[in-house]
């Protein structure tokens, strides 16, 4: 039970951790994350569209 506790413990701190950086990458890049829009980090603006 304790080796239990320990790894959802460690699986807490993840998360918060993971939801620090995407707070951090949101605040320093300035964009605005909202559901349902694509992602487009790495998307050339000159690429055609094939849908």
């Amino acid at each position: 039970m304790k080796r239990v506790g320990t790894w959802l413990f460690y699986l807490v701190g993840a998360i918060a951790v993971a939801y620090l950086a995407l707070y951090a990458y949101v605040t320093f890049t300035g964009r605005d994350i909202t559901p349902g829009d694509p992602i487009r980090i790495f998307r050339k603006p000159d690429a055609p569209s094939y849908s």
